[in-house]
C-alpha cells in the first residue's frame, strides 16, 4: 500500500462571496509526481498556495508526512521538506547560476544570504551548488550571469533552488509557462530526472505534459475536486471531459 507524504483534508478558502477551495480533499503519495489540472479561476494557485503556507486557509488540516502542519509557517515547511519552486526565494539575477545556487544551500543551514563571497570559496556548497546545475540541466552554463539566461533555463534555475533545499516533495507551479515546445520537453525531461528522488505535485496546463509524467491526476473546477485517477481513468471520466478537458485528450 502507496504511503501518503501529503494529505489534504476539507480543505475550505473564501474571499468574500468567492469560494476559492471547497472542501479539498487530496493525498500525494510518496514517490509519484500528481497532476492538479483545472480551467483557470479554479484555484489551483490558491490551493498551492495554501499547501506552500503564504495563504492560511479558513478550515481543514494539512498533513505532511505525520505532522499537521496546517498553521505551520512557510520557512517551517521548507525546513520540513516541503518546497515550492518559485518561492524558495527570488533569482539574484546579477549572480551567476552556481552563486544563486550556493545561496540556497547556505540558506538551508540557516544562514544569512548576505554573505556570497565567503561562499563562493567554500568548496563544499560549491561543488553541492555545481552538482544541482548538473541535475537541472545547467552545468554548461554554471558560470553563467543568472539575468542572462533563457526563460527555460531561469525555470529551471529556479527548480534548482527549491531542489537545494532538500525537499520530500516538490510544488511546480506551471513550470512550463512560457515555454515553446522544445524547451518542454526538456522541462519534462528534468521532472522525469527528479522524481528518481523528490515527490511531485505539477500544476500545469500542459496536457501533453501532465498525461506524459502524471502517475495520478486531480481535476479541480470551481474549487471542488471533481476526479482523482490515473491518466488513463481521467481521460475516459465523462465529467472531466465535460468539465474541463472536452475534446482534447481523444487521441
Amino acid at each position: 500500500m502507496a504511503e501518503n507524504l501529503l494529505r489534504i483534508e476539507s480543505l475550505h478558502k473564501r474571499f468574500g462571496g468567492i469560494v476559492a477551495t471547497d472542501g479539498v480533499t487530496l493525498e500525494v503519495e510518496r514517490g509519484e509526481v500528481h497532476a492538479l489540472i483545472g480551467p483557470n479561476g479554479a484555484g489551483k494557485t490558491t490551493l498551492i498556495a495554501q499547501i506552500s503556507g503564504s495563504l492560511a486557509p479558513d478550515a481543514g488540516r494539512i498533513l505532511f508526512g505525520v505532522s499537521d502542519i496546517t498553521a505551520l509557517a512557510q520557512h517551517a515547511r521548507v525546513t520540513a521538506g516541503l518546497a515550492r519552486s518559485y518561492q524558495i526565494t527570488s533569482i539574484f539575477k546579477r549572480f551567476s547560476v552556481a552563486q544563486n545556487l550556493a545561496l540556497a544551500v547556505q540558506a538551508r543551514s540557516g544562514s544569512s544570504f548576505g554573505f556570497w563571497r565567503p561562499v563562493a570559496s567554500e568548496t563544499a556548497l560549491e561543488d553541492e551548488a555545481r552538482a544541482i546545475a548538473s541535475q537541472v540541466g545547467l552545468a554548461e552554463r554554471v558560470n553563467a550571469i543568472a539575468g542572462s539566461l533563457a526563460h527555460a533555463e531561469q525555470r529551471s534555475l529556479e527548480v534548482g533552488l527549491a531542489l537545494a533545499t532538500n525537499p520530500k516533495l516538490l510544488l511546480l507551479d506551471e513550470p512550463m509557462a512560457g515555454m515553446g515546445p522544445d524547451e518542454s520537453q526538456r522541462m519534462i525531461a528534468l521532472i522525469h530526472r527528479l522524481r528518481e528522488s523528490v515527490s511531485v505535485l505539477l500544476v500545469e496546463h500542459d496536457m501533453d505534459a501532465v498525461f506524459q509524467l502524471a502517475d495520478r491526476i486531480s481535476v479541480l473546477v470551481s474549487g471542488a475536486i471533481i476526479a482523482t485517477g490515473t491518466p488513463g481513468e481521467i481521460r475516459a471520466n465523462e465529467e472531466v471531459r465535460r468539465a474541463y478537458l472536452g475534446d482534447e485528450i481523444t487521441g
